[in-house]
């Protein structure tokens, strides 16, 4: 029995997420990665840009679930919990660390995006597309923040693409029957574990406003605790948030 669900890789796409939507919304279920070398409109979350190219991964997930929206969303942390697994196969376990909701940061600068959409199928259940970016060769440098590619802190070269791939779908598989057998709780605590400003202050840019505050902690669904100076409150549950300018 595979680790993981099959690999279709290309060569050129112009977004695996957009690929794997395509084959949602023509009736597809998978489970399949989709990876592709390049990406000529790859996207990020809020509808940012996403650059691929060669020697770094793009890769989607396209899979069905059962369970409501709000509950699916919890896969971008099982996502950011493989990708750290697979910074830790790549340059020493602790390097990674964790940036809510779902950055995985290399020495403070940010290495792997994660995008999670999902629709409605006529069965009822969801369409999931679960994309994971990683800057293994190439980190761009007309980014908001800094961004950084594990390259940068590898004696040798960084792995290739497809390798890559085959470790981070392992560590993702783990993770997500983890997940489907224990819910959220144990995510929630092997996210905190690697979580970097947890009790540290903190900027949340939400729309149409910003919050400033201490990050408390997850709570029961991913949101983000964030204790306003006036000793209210507030759960974050979309939007950026900046540790310290990170």
């Amino acid at each position: 029995m595979a680790e993981h669900p099959p690999i279709e890789a290309y060569e050129a796409l112009d977004s695996t997420n957009a690929e794997a939507r395509r084959r949602a919304e023509a009736g597809e279920a998978g489970p399949v990665w989709i990876t592709a070398a390049v990406q000529t409109a790859g996207r990020g979350r809020r509808g940012r840009a996403w650059s691929t190219r060669k020697g770094n991964l793009a890769a989607t997930l396209l899979t069905v679930t059962d369970v409501p929206a709000a509950e699916a969303a919890q896969l971008s942390f099982v996502a950011a919990l493989a990708a750290c697994d697979l910074a830790d196969a790549c340059l020493g376990e602790g390097t990674a660390r964790l940036k809510w909701p779902n950055d995985v940061l290399i020495h403070g600068r940010k290495a792997v995006g994660i995008l999670v959409e999902s629709g409605a199928r006529p069965d009822g259940r969801l369409w999931l597309a679960v994309g994971i970016g990683v800057n293994l060769a190439h980190a761009p440098q007309d980014v908001e923040r800094p961004a950084a590619a594990f390259a940068e802190y590898m004696a040798g070269p960084p792995p290739e693409p497809r390798a890559a791939l085959e470790v981070l779908a392992a560590a993702f598989e783990r993770w997500r029957r983890t997940w489907a057998a224990g819910g959220f709780a144990p995510i929630a605590q092997a996210w905190t574990a690697r979580a970097m400003g947890l009790g540290e202050r903190c900027e949340a840019r939400l729309p149409g406003r910003t919050l400033a505050g201490v990050a408390e902690a997850l709570d029961s669904d991913g949101a983000l605790r964030l204790r306003l100076d006036d000793g209210s409150l507030e759960r974050i549950t979309a939007g950026d948030v900046f540790f310290g300018g990170v």
